[in-house]
């Protein structure tokens, strides 16, 4: 693995198209062996690279009715792109301590996503400044302090359509914090950007996800945020 990490804008849809399919290979490669999948001959060069991706599972019912069965991902790119999908889909299909481990028969009725991360950007220190710095849809946010540390990807504010104060609070709470801790100057936050890519009906066709259309749209349609 060699090279700088390979930054969401510079995918191609193809290639984040095949790193969805990565994903759904490496759960079944692990249900056939019991083990990781190798590095496919086929996989493009540039996702060679060292990358962050988060690989989300869900159970579908329909278009608009998905439901969460797993997600796992680096935050940091210690491996290469391709590395670290295979092996957080596996984690995200058998290790996410919120779920039971997959079983097969659940293959047929999921959905993969991966989203890929770019680099930790830090925000400010000041509440004003953070609240600033967020747009819904593009960003996802990280809050650190100490020994504690929680991420929530950009697609979570938009599937429960907080405004950019929720969104910091609810991170709080992630991290194990106080909903407050983002007005403390001594809580680190940290933004990035991503770009997720998903099957539309399970072992269907790719899409890219525009979450800000999705998040306008919802807003449109229920005029404010929903319950969690």
């Amino acid at each position: 693995m060699s090279g700088e990490q390979v930054r969401p804008d510079e995918l191609t849809f193809e290639e984040g198209a095949y790193l969805v399919r990565l994903a759904r290979r490496s759960v079944e490669y692990y249900f056939e062996h019991g083990k990781r999948m190798p590095i496919p001959s086929d996989a493009p060069e540039g996702l060679l690279r060292p990358g962050a991706a988060f690989v989300t599972i869900t159970t579908y019912y329909g278009p608009e009715a998905r439901e969460l069965r797993g997600c796992i991902g680096y935050v940091y790119p210690v491996k290469s792109l391709v590395e670290t999908v295979i092996d957080v889909a596996v984690e995200a299909a058998f290790n996410d301590p919120r779920f039971p481990p997959m079983n097969r028969n659940e293959l047929p009725r999921v959905t993969f996503e991966v989203s890929v991360l770019g680099p930790l950007e830090p925000l400010p220190s000041t509440p004003e400044e953070r609240v600033k710095s967020i747009v819904i849809g593009r960003h996802g946010l990280v809050a650190k302090k100490g020994f504690l540390q929680g991420l929530l990807l950009p697609e979570v504010p938009v599937e429960y359509l907080w405004d950019e104060e929720t969104f910091l609070a609810e991170t709080c709470v992630k991290a194990g914090m106080p909903p407050t801790c983002w007005l403390d100057s001594d809580t680190e936050f940290y933004r990035f950007t991503s770009r997720a890519w998903r099957e539309k009906t399970p072992m269907g066709e790719v899409e890219e996800r525009d979450l800000r259309r999705e998040y306008e749209s919802l807003i449109e349609r229920y005029g404010s945020k929903r319950e969690r």
